[in-house]
């Protein structure tokens, strides 16, 4: 293994997060060659959790803008402080020159920065997540690939403004639409899955190294069991850390059982028919062959 993934394991350990030698590999190429990582698969799987790891083994700031449909220019690059402009033109709007007070107007102490456009103006290196792309509108993600390529955004009442620091990016998607190959081709590329059972259990003592050992086992078997069942929605590693911290809160001691599983169940599935067809007798199958294990 080379000692820069082996460096970036050891660091991100440091801040809590397990990376495997795909993550730690794909982290290491896009800190060297200061590329957009694209981090893909399923909800729950830690994608978010590699921006906000990095950030804090860095120390570098973390900037973080959340995709929904709808999302405009405004809200994610820039939008012009109208209150400030307004309340300047009334107080110089008597020395009579237009052009001059327009171009006050439109200077960059009236910018609003906005997460894409303070990544590219920071002094200092940051690590930029533009969480969930795949929620924003295909006509958001074009107007990304200025950014992802030359690290600049321009605004026409100021010019053009490249990065003084190239931030880090990290972009997410769940997979809910498909992505372009304009934006693909511009980033390095990484998918996750679900963690098998030992790099499950290695986050579970990582995040919670106060539950017990046993427990903990037991509560990622169960985990790991209900994620090849056909559920609405299937739990997470953030669900996981959740269900183990409820049966310490339940005070579970001991092998797992039906009635106290129940009661935490809520921490783990978060859908009614999922509730619903994990029945008494379901469960205790289910109990039974992680007892197995």
């Amino acid at each position: 293994m080379r000692a820069e993934i082996k460096a970036i394991q050891d660091g991100l350990a440091t801040v809590g997060y397990v990376a495997d030698r795909p993550i730690a590999t794909a982290t290491h190429l896009a800190l060297a060659l200061e590329k957009p990582l694209l981090v893909e698969g399923a909800a729950g799987v830690g994608k978010t959790e590699i921006a906000k790891a990095l950030s804090k083994w860095l120390g570098a700031e973390l900037i973080r803008l959340q995709c929904y449909e709808g999302l405009d220019l405004p809200t994610a690059v820039y939008e012009w402080n109208y209150q400030k402009q307004l309340l300047h033109i009334r107080l110089q709007s008597q020395d009579g020159d237009a052009h001059q007070l327009e171009r006050e107007i439109f200077g960059p102490e009236f910018l609003l920065e906005r997460p894409l456009l303070r990544a590219i103006r920071t002094p200092e290196r940051a690590v930029l997540l533009i969480d969930e792309i795949d929620r924003a509108d295909e006509e958001f993600e074009a107007f990304l690939l200025e950014l992802l390529s030359d690290f600049q955004i321009s605004i026409p009442e100021l010019g053009t403004i490249e990065a003084e620091h190239r931030p880090v990016v990290i972009l997410t998607s769940n997979g809910t639409r498909e992505l372009s190959d304009a934006l693909r081709r511009r980033c390095l590329y990484l998918w996750i899955d679900f963690p098998d059972t030992e790099k499950e259990l290695e986050i579970l003592r990582q995040r919670a190294p106060n539950i017990d050992t046993a427990a903990a086992s037991e509560a990622v078997h169960l985990v790991q069991g209900l994620r090849g069942e056909r559920l609405a929605k299937t739990p997470g590693v953030a669900e996981t850390l959740d269900f183990a911290t409820a049966l310490q809160a339940l005070g579970h001691k001991g092998p797992l059982n039906a009635d106290v599983v129940r009661d935490a169940l809520g921490a783990l599935l978060k859908d009614p028919q999922d509730l619903a067809a994990l029945t008494p007798e379901r469960l205790r199958e289910m109990i039974g062959r992680t007892h197995g294990d």
